[in-house]
């Protein structure tokens, strides 16, 4: 097992920049070794995800933010990041990370994130 937890979050104007954190806990999984992802889920609508990144640090990302976040990880550290740039009110969310002990390839299927972190807010003012 593995325990998330997010931070970064915070409320800026459109067009400003944020850069979320997720610190995972010891685990008997190496961290380097599994696939990890940020999800975000605004009032009202479906978790959605946003970007994940596999082992070899292969990313991929939600047709809506490419090109303005990037996720990365610092397997030395256990730290996921989210660096999102060019915030737009409608990215709005809270936002999770999570992972996927058991695949160095993250699944098309949210359903197989079996560890979640807290979530940490981010607001977007136009």
């Amino acid at each position: 097992q593995v325990q998330l937890l997010e931070s970064g979050g915070g409320s800026v104007q459109a067009g400003g920049s944020l850069r979320l954190s997720c610190a995972a806990s010891e685990s008997s999984y190496t961290y380097g070794t599994y696939c990890m992802g940020w999800f975000r889920e605004a009032l009202g609508t479906e978790r959605e995800r946003v970007a994940t990144i596999d082992s070899d640090g292969s990313a991929r990302y939600t047709e809506s933010v490419k090109g303005r976040f990037t996720i990365s990880r610092d397997n030395a550290k256990n730290l996921l990041y989210l660096q999102m740039n060019n915030l737009k009110p409608e990215d709005a969310a809270m936002y999770y990370c999570a992972a996927d002990l058991w695949r160095e390839i993250c699944p098309d299927v949210t359903g197989l994130f079996a560890f979640w972190g807290q979530g940490t807010q981010v607001t977007v003012s136009s």
